[in-house]
């Protein structure tokens, strides 16, 4: 088994209280958050489009996506520029901590309840000393049928 086997990198970001990780291949960059266009009649997540060096990204509130309340946009608000099936997406969260490997034996299995969002999307609960991450599928949620628009909107 190889050392890709046995260890994956995450970037962690925080969403409220809770600190949570996505896959860093997945990741193409990290910028402050920008005014974007709104689109008429997308989901109340869908925040709007960016023109992003060509590219129109779709930019999901992931507050709004998770049930967590309102976001008040700020100097510290960060969107998470992701390529996940061959799409350019961007979300919004409240700030990115920073690049952690994890070994499979600190992935955990996710628990099948609460965590405020559907425990589908979730590939797991990392630990860190005394942190604890919830790893997002990020690949599974971005392209699940909810969030169809935004596939229709990044065509």
């Amino acid at each position: 088994m190889s050392i890709e086997e046995l260890s994956r990198e995450f970037l962690t970001f925080t969403l409220g209280h809770e600190e949570y990780g996505i896959e860093i291949l997945k990741v193409q960059e990290i910028r402050g958050y920008d005014a974007v266009t709104q689109i008429a009649n997308t989901p109340q997540f869908i925040k709007g489009v960016i023109n992003l060096r060509g590219i129109i990204v779709p930019i999901i509130d992931m507050r709004i996506k998770f049930h967590l309340g309102k976001m008040d946009y700020d100097e510290f608000t960060v969107v998470i520029i992701l390529n996940v099936a061959n799409r350019v997406v961007g979300m919004v969260v409240d700030g990115v901590s920073d690049v952690l490997t994890l070994n499979a034996e600190q992935i955990k299995s996710a628990p099948e309840f609460g965590s405020g969002i559907d425990t589908k999307y979730v590939m797991g609960i990392g630990t860190v000393d005394e942190r604890m991450l919830i790893l997002v599928d990020i690949e599974r949620l971005m392209t699940s049928s909810e969030m169809e628009l935004v596939e229709s909107i990044a065509a």
